[in-house]
């Protein structure tokens, strides 16, 4: 069976004029001040850069999220920041994550990532929403032409 997104949704979340990107921002708001995603159990991985450009910036990901197979739009598995010059994250993105699929949410499928991977899991799904900063490739896509791991290494010192 499919996983995806069918427990009983908050008024605000079932509004038929609301994209999923729109959707995703207001479940996940909370997480524009980075201290709450780490109180929520989120840790830091490296800055996510493309080969051909872009990025996914840094995501801070939950294991426990990601062991739990459920896919809850409020409580995504990975939560991006862009790293800025003046040291502060900037919420551009959440990242959604299951082993179970095909999997989709709101509608949305998710992609699929095999084993071996970059990231030393069994083969998962994912899904990113570029809720808070636009991605000209899509809402959806991978990475972002918009978002550098330019100042990544300030994290670092």
């Amino acid at each position: 069976m499919a996983a995806s997104l069918t427990s009983a949704l908050p008024a605000w979340a079932a509004s038929a004029d609301a994209s999923l990107p729109d959707k995703v921002r207001a479940a996940n708001d909370r997480f524009r001040n980075v201290e709450t995603a780490i109180k929520e159990g989120y840790s830091p991985i490296p800055c996510t850069s493309g080969i051909e450009g872009g990025a996914m910036g840094v995501h801070y990901v939950n294991p426990t999220l990601i062991g739990d197979e459920t896919i809850d739009i409020a409580k995504p598995e990975a939560v991006m920041y862009e790293p800025g010059a003046d040291g502060k994250m900037r919420l551009v993105a959440v990242e959604y994550i299951t082993t179970k699929g095909p999997a989709n949410l709101g509608g949305q499928l998710f992609s699929f990532t095999n084993s071996p991977n970059r990231y030393g899991l069994p083969a998962f799904y994912e899904l990113h929403v570029w809720a808070w900063k636009p991605n000209p490739k899509g809402a959806f896509a991978d990475m972002n032409p918009n978002v550098s791991c330019e100042h990544a290494h300030e994290m670092a010192n």
